[in-house]
């Protein structure tokens, strides 16, 4: 078996854009490549064929890979709720939660299933690129760790970390890492990248140097600013807040950023329309008046996130806008939201309660603990569309007998009130449909550019991936990772 290991001195480094282009350039010169993350923290997953859930973003390194997305290339997935607990995901599937009481014991009884997923993929590939999680720096979470120098080491795989130059002191951050290491764990580390570096190269030349004398580690390359990372899906929250600029000649659709947003990436298809802003509105924000669409999320905490809502004064916004015949979608959660009540009494998110929704559909919800996760085709807006759910519970009403969406078998989902003005569905992705997208903009009065958002992103990669082949020494680190053969 063959692997190589990015991990990061720090969270949003850059690490999974690498992963990602990494295995495109390696999928491009001719390698069954395969790509890992041993634990994910996030709430935006995506659903396999065969009906597991697994983090988004390992979805999209299969597409770089030109691989099917599967379970064991995220066997991990941490999902943060509203009580300070996680739903835990292992191999796709709901096994409980984890807490602060439990969290270094509960993930060190977890590394035998993560170790016996890298070896099915390492079995059917020629080389497993793994992405790391925040940083092996975080020494206070070495106990028990299974996402970095723990998995590395139990692996037995070699390591290249990834400094980011554009927060400053990437030398510190470099050398400092050693520093704080275990010496067995920083064996593991055999040499570095430079992320995000924007200007001439040769300014960074000494510097480069430094750090491999100070270190003892060889350089794989200094990557430039990547602009074409933009084109690919938001895996981390902390993007949301740098939004366009809006203008006054666009449609306006407004998405508030809720404390436990889940699967944002379903807008990104929105963000390649020329006639609309997608503005993400950030807590201490009210929604604009002059909004056309607004769309409420998906979420983790559908009632903590309701409560939020009202703590922010954006339920009075809401109304307002819909007393002005604006348009309002609802995504899952958000379609939750938009009903009368939300009850959950197996406390399935937290505590065991009940919320009053925002009333715009004559629905009801019950949270129960069976989880729906399926990849779907349908029709709804008189367009063919694809998509998945991923939703826990049941929503009933009056405005179910006007469905969002009809499914070839039969079954139908989400609502759409009388006007017409209000929808939800609980089918996640489905903007990512040229047509569908398009019969949505057209509704509120905006033309579609009618891009195949698919084909963008995955010229994304090849165009990352030619830029990786440019700055990194990728046949060096094929002969790194083949080391790790046996």
């Amino acid at each position: 078996m063959a692997g190589i290991m990015l991990q990061g001195t720090g969270s949003d480094v850059g690490k999974s854009v690498l992963v990602a282009g990494l295995c495109r350039a390696l999928a491009n010169r001719g390698y069954a490549v395969l790509p890992f993350k041993p634990q994910n923290m996030s709430n935006n997953a995506a659903v396999t064929a065969d009906g597991g859930e697994i983090g988004r973003a390992q979805a999209l390194h299969a597409l770089a890979a030109r691989a099917e997305p599967h379970v064991d290339m995220n066997p991990v997935l941490l999902k943060p709720q509203a009580d300070r607990t996680s739903q835990l995901i292992v191999h796709g599937k709901v096994r409980g939660t984890m807490g602060s009481s439990n969290f270094r014991e509960g993930r060190r009884n977890l590394l035998p299933d993560v170790i016996a997923s890298y070896r099915r993929l390492a079995a059917r590939s020629d080389i497993v690129v793994v992405e790391g999680a925040g940083s092996p720096a975080e020494i206070n979470l070495r106990d028990g760790d299974i996402a970095n120098m723990g998995f590395a080491r139990a692996a037995n795989i070699p390591v290249i970390l990834v400094g980011d130059i554009d927060r400053g002191g990437v030398i510190a951050s470099l050398v400092g890492t050693r520093t704080v290491l275990d010496p067995a764990d920083a064996a593991m580390i055999r040499g570095f990248i430079i992320n995000k570096f924007r200007g001439d190269p040769a300014l960074f030349a000494d510097g480069y140097a430094a750090i491999e004398e100070l270190s003892h580690w060889r350089g794989y390359g200094l990557v430039p600013w990547l602009a074409d990372a933009v084109r690919l899906p938001s895996e981390d929250a902390v993007v949301l807040e740098k939004g366009r600029n809006i203008s006054t000649e666009r449609k306006l659709i407004v998405c508030p950023i809720l404390p436990r947003i889940a699967n944002f990436d379903d807008l990104d298809p929105l963000k390649q329309e020329p006639d609309v802003d997608l503005v993400m509105i950030p807590p201490g924000i009210a929604i604009p008046a002059e909004a056309t669409l607004i769309i409420l999320p998906g979420s983790k905490a559908t009632i903590a996130d309701m409560t939020a809502i009202r703590e922010q004064g954006w339920d009075i916004d809401i109304r307002a806008h819909h007393r002005r015949g604006g348009a309002i979608f609802g995504i899952c959660g958000g379609y939750q939201m938009l009903g009368n009540r939300i009850t959950d009494p197996l406390g399935i998110e937290g505590a065991a309660g009940r919320i009053t929704g925002l009333g715009l559909l004559n629905v009801d919800t019950i949270l129960a603990d069976d989880k729906s996760l399926r990849q779907v085709s349908g029709r709804a807006l008189d367009q063919d569309f694809t998509g998945y759910e991923m939703h826990m519970g049941q929503t009933l009403g009056p405005d179910t007998a006007h469905p969002f969406a009809h499914f070839p078998d039969g079954r139908r989902d989400g609502a759409i009130d009388a006007s017409g003005t209000v929808m939800g569905t609980y089918c996640h992705g489905i903007f990512a449909s040229t047509e569908l997208r398009r019969a949505l903009l057209n509704g509120i009065g905006a033309r579609s550019a009618g891009l195949d958002h698919g084909v963008m992103v995955d010229a994304a990669l090849d165009d990352i991936a030619q830029s990786l082949e440019q700055c990194l020494d990728i046949d060096a680190m094929i002969a790194l990772a083949r080391e790790n053969r046996s």
